[in-house]
């Protein structure tokens, strides 16, 4: 005679059995959907070549090619496949008052390395070409930048 407790812990692992053999956990029919959405886990064996880390662009200063700062990057925009697009750049105003946020294509900054190989952005244009570009604005309940609102 099995005892109560001998006989829920077979039919836990019974249990068990049956949900790791249904898809996606056990989760079947509509529910499914969403999760059938994400790719499948993978890991590398090595870091691709030409790679940068983020961090080199984002909240950097940008400069142009005299060495001159014309504005920092404030956000970095990434395409559904997960390549950067476009970079925001802050540009005018006095630490932050004033300042208007540009949208920029990601190839159209080049990162390069100054003394000790610190990293610097610089860009092909002036201050004043970011400061007559159109304006964006960060929409937080859509969490997407739209153009300014005058």
């Amino acid at each position: 005679m099995m005892k109560p407790i001998g006989t829920t812990a077979i039919l836990m692992l019974l249990g068990a059995g049956a949900l790791a053999q249904s898809p996606q956990g056990g989760v079947s029919g509509g529910a499914n959907t969403a999760i059938s959405a994400v790719p499948n886990t993978q890991t590398l064996t090595s870091i691709p070549p030409n790679s940068t880390t983020v961090s080199n662009y984002y909240k950097q200063d940008v400069y142009d090619p005299s060495n001159k700062k014309i504005g920092a990057v404030s956000d970095v925009l990434v395409d559904g496949q997960g390549k950067v697009t476009a970079l925001i750049v802050g540009v005018g105003g006095l630490m932050g008052a004033g300042e208007k946020d540009v949208a920029i294509p990601f190839g159209s900054v080049r990162l390069t390395t100054i003394d000790n190989n610190k990293w610097r952005l610089v860009m092909n244009t002036t201050s004043d070409t970011l400061k007559n570009a159109p304006g964006y604005e960060y929409d937080r309940s859509s969490a997407t930048w739209k153009p300014e609102s005058k």
